[in-house]
């Protein structure tokens, strides 16, 4: 790499920022913050929940604010390395530059992977959401959505960031007004759920940790399933049209946006209804409108918790082909991904990345078995290993600026580095509770498997090009 490469990202400021080289800056403020929102709110708090509040009962509420101060933290460190240098690559490109080669090939090589599959998963899941309103075949749904979402990828960034944009009004809406609804019942008494509704229930039915702090424990790996992709507003870092104001402010409405869409949710769904009525397996929020006697919610969330699917998938798919090309770019992945359309689209890459999204949609097709889930299991684990990243990303960047070896970001985050040894210590201790937890176990079975096969491919790649820069550490 060249010394005006360097300081072309350093500057952060070019549109060819961080091999960046070709994207369109499409993002404005208003897409940026809806992208910002609905990465926090998706199918893992409107269906995953239910089985969290089965095993840990109203301390959930505490779970999901303890991890949403983590999630906070990893994004304020984000943020200050965003601000250091706004980059498409992101966590990859951070990676390289403060850990070395190696890391950034498996950060973004794995990030890209999360996004495969949770792509697959939600796609699949979306089709299943079809049928209660339509009786045809699953395949055929998911075929009809994926076609969808990948052509309006590939037609501009701007039209990425509009989709996001809905389908993130249309989740922020319906929690927004699931709230409303309850405090209604909570102070007038209507619906079927009036008379018995008081936050009593929060306590009542054996205690705010009914289960023991143990149960509360093992549910931190469904919380913070929930909320993988709040980190996705990283990678629009490259194309936002102004980084440096949108992105600080949009990182900054976390606290809020847990704050309301998780703790106040599951306050006023607990208080309305006991946590004791709740299911594995089912939406708490279609369960909550049952128990209120307001049939046609079912159908409204129904089609709420789809576009989070659909959202998912459209996310995917852009970020997928972003990571493809930071990857090729610097060495680490096919040339071929490099090729950008005249409207900035890594064409190749989200082609290529949908291709395998439709393959695992018709691998469930045929043989929807144990196999499926524990790929689908797999997304966790490597969700979290970009926050890992980011973390041990931001306290290096610290200490070199504190020892004047690189600039200041203008966006400091608040307590750091501590803060963010904490988050690294929460997520190892997650991961600590997902070995002991039969059920989540296999994602870490898996976790080696990925790790000797990039490894094995990065050795490929070296000893094919040893001087190459894509093997040099940055400094």
């Amino acid at each position: 790499m060249t010394s005006v490469q360097v300081d072309k990202q350093h500057d952060g400021t070019d549109g060819a920022v961080g091999g960046g080289e070709g994207y369109q800056r499409g993002l404005g403020a208003r897409q940026i913050q809806m992208i910002a929102i609905g990465g926090a709110i998706g199918t893992g708090l409107f269906l995953g929940a239910g089985k969290a509040i089965h095993k840990a009962g109203p301390s959930l509420i505490l779970a999901y604010a303890i991890a949403g101060l983590v999630i906070f933290f990893i994004m304020r460190a984000l943020g200050e390395l965003l601000m250091y240098r706004p980059v498409s690559g992101s966590f990859s490109e951070y990676a390289r530059e403060f850990v070395g080669p190696f890391a950034g090939f498996v950060t973004g090589w794995t990030y890209w992977l999360f996004w495969v599959v949770t792509g697959i998963t939600e796609v699949t899941a979306a089709a299943t959401y079809m049928t209660y309103w339509w009786d045809i075949p699953q395949w055929v749904s998911a075929l009809v959505f994926t076609v969808i979402l990948y052509g309006a990828n590939l037609i501009s960034v701007k039209l990425f960031g509009e989709l996001e944009f809905w389908f993130s009004m249309v989740k922020v809406t319906a929690i927004i007004g699931m709230i409303l609804i309850c405090a209604g019942i909570l102070t007038v008494g209507f619906s079927d759920a009036g008379d018995t509704a008081t936050v009593a229930h929060l306590w009542n039915q054996g205690g705010f940790f009914p289960n023991g702090v143990g149960s509360t424990l093992m549910t931190l790996q469904i919380v913070m399933f929930a909320f993988l992709a709040v980190e996705l507003v990283g990678v629009t870092a490259g194309e936002s049209k102004d980084p440096k104001t949108v992105l600080p402010k949009a990182i900054n409405t976390v606290p809020w946006r847990i704050a309301v869409f998780y703790v106040g949710a599951l306050i006023m769904i607990l208080s309305v209804v006991p946590w004791t009525e709740f299911q594995p397996g089912v939406s708490p929020f279609v369960a909550a409108f049952e128990k209120m006697g307001l049939g046609v919610g079912a159908a409204i969330v129904n089609f709420v918790v789809l576009t989070a699917a659909l959202s998912s998938c459209n996310s995917g798919m852009y970020s997928t082909g972003r990571m493809l090309r930071d990857l090729s770019l610097n060495g680490q992945g096919p040339k071929v991904f490099t090729k950008l359309t005249k409207s900035g689209i890594p064409l190749l890459g989200t082609t290529f990345s949908a291709a395998l999204m439709l393959v695992g949609v018709w691998i469930n097709y045929v043989a929807p078995g144990k196999a499926f889930e524990y790929v689908v299991s797999f997304a966790t684990i490597s969700g979290m290993w970009a926050w890992i990243m980011i973390l041990v990303c931001q306290i290096r960047y610290r200490a070199k600026a504190n020892r004047g070896e690189l600039p200041e970001s203008s966006f400091k985050a608040p307590g750091a580095p501590y803060t963010s040894w904490f988050a690294l210590a929460f997520i190892i201790m997650v991961i600590v509770m997902m070995g002991i937890d039969e059920g989540a176990r296999v994602s870490l079975y898996c976790a080696p498997v990925w790790g000797l096969l990039l490894g094995v491919s990065y050795l490929v790649l070296k000893s094919r090009n040893p001087e190459g820069a894509a093997f040099a550490k940055r400094s």
